[in-house]
């Protein structure tokens, strides 16, 4: 079964990856894999899902026609960590990632995760932009 593993955030970027992600799962007929982890306390992270947004994505995937998945790993592991070890055991196609700019300056403070999905991840990357003016 092919699978499709997408990084998802409430933000505009994830909302761009999650699209991309819905339209590839199509074009491929796919296990769409939505992959949405803490950066350390889901109780406090503003990007871990909970309540009415996780119901929203949950309604949301069940009127895609798709075969969806959605994984809340609170392991302790980055984003890139977790991201490789879901698309490892998927044995995904795809991995769809929202990307944000970032000035010189903060790519090199502090690091870039896309950077390292892209190195740790084994499958083909798509990287998505979201809106020019994301918060």
């Amino acid at each position: 079964m092919a699978v499709v593993v997408v990084g998802y955030v409430p933000h505009a970027r994830g909302r761009a990856a999650l699209e991309h992600a819905l339209l590839e799962a199509h074009r491929r007929d796919a296990l769409l894999v939505v992959v949405n982890t803490s950066r350390g306390d889901a109780l406090v992270d503003e990007e871990f899902l909970r309540g009415d947004q996780l119901r929203a994505l949950h309604d949301e995937l069940a009127t895609s026609g798709l075969r969806t998945e959605v994984r809340q790993p609170v392991r302790g592991r980055d984003v890139a960590e977790e991201l490789a070890a879901v698309c490892a055991e998927t044995e995904a196609e795809l991995l769809v990632i929202g990307l944000k700019k970032r000035s010189a300056v903060g790519k090199l403070l502090m690091g870039s995760a896309a950077q390292r999905i892209l190195l740790d991840v084994e499958c083909p990357v798509l990287g998505v932009k979201g809106p020019p003016r994301e918060g």
